[in-house]
């Protein structure tokens, strides 16, 4: 197979086929063969990434998508992809791991809110509590002079229980709770856009999406960048050179 990319994903898995099917529905086609060449490594036995991120004692992560970086480096894809925000705690260890560009997902969705929202000054942040704990997104907007809301302590649980207790234990998104946060995020804490940091949260925008609220969904944006790239890539474009936009 020519001119591939590789995703790395199955966490979770839900979400991860949130991203494939965003991907596969967003391309004009007139056959099979305007589809998109990728491997999707739907590892789902990584270890969870907020457990291990604010207690080190629990299983590290890091080896699981080590493994899996290194195999898929054999077979030379265009580039690397993680529809995961929390795992991007190991972005730089991974991206060392081989010479094939990795996207940076948080990265390109903070740069995705400086372009499309340049007044705004600060953004709702909802996340697991691993991406709030290491302040994985608020390391990237402090980089581009913007600044991130979490909101009041009751926001966080809303978050755990939307992510946790509805999409990763049974599968199903909870709309009401979804759109409840955004409503809470912007009446109560002025935030006039909202930041989805999670991927599961990205679902529950995929399945949930009336409602009145701006948000920066990053799995939706990087479906657009990778379907940009690979078809470049495609039409016989330098991959060195139509990637290095995307490596802030």
């Amino acid at each position: 197979m020519k001119h591939f990319f590789t995703i790395i994903g199955g966490m979770g898995t839900i979400a991860t086929e949130s991203f494939i099917r965003l991907i596969n529905h967003r391309m004009e086609i007139t056959c099979d063969q305007d589809y998109l060449n990728y491997i999707l490594v739907n590892d789902a036995q990584v270890p969870d990434r907020t457990t291990y991120i604010k207690d080190h004692t629990k299983p590290n992560f890091f080896t699981a998508l080590r493994e899996d970086f290194l195999q898929q480096a054999t077979l030379q894809p265009d580039f690397f992809v993680m529809p995961c925000n929390t795992a991007h705690y190991f972005y730089d260890d991974l991206a060392n791991l081989t010479d094939i560009p990795f996207l940076h997902m948080m990265r390109i969705a903070v740069h995705n809110f400086v372009e499309k929202f340049p007044e705004q000054k600060k953004i709702g942040l909802i996340a697991t509590e691993g991406s709030i704990y290491d302040h994985l997104y608020v390391d990237e907007l402090n980089k581009v002079n913007r600044s991130a809301e979490l909101g009041g302590p009751e926001i966080q649980p809303l978050v755990t229980k939307l992510i946790y207790s509805n999409i990763k234990q049974k599968g199903v998104v909870d709309a009401e709770l979804y759109h409840s946060i955004l409503r809470k995020m912007h009446d109560e804490y002025g935030c006039n856009v909202i930041l989805l940091g999670c991927t599961e949260l990205s679902l529950a925008q995929e399945q949930s999406p009336n409602h009145p609220y701006q948000v920066i969904d990053p799995q939706s944006i990087m479906a657009d960048v990778v379907i940009e790239l690979e078809l470049k890539i495609r039409a016989g474009k330098d991959p060195q050179k139509v990637i290095q936009k995307y490596l802030y």
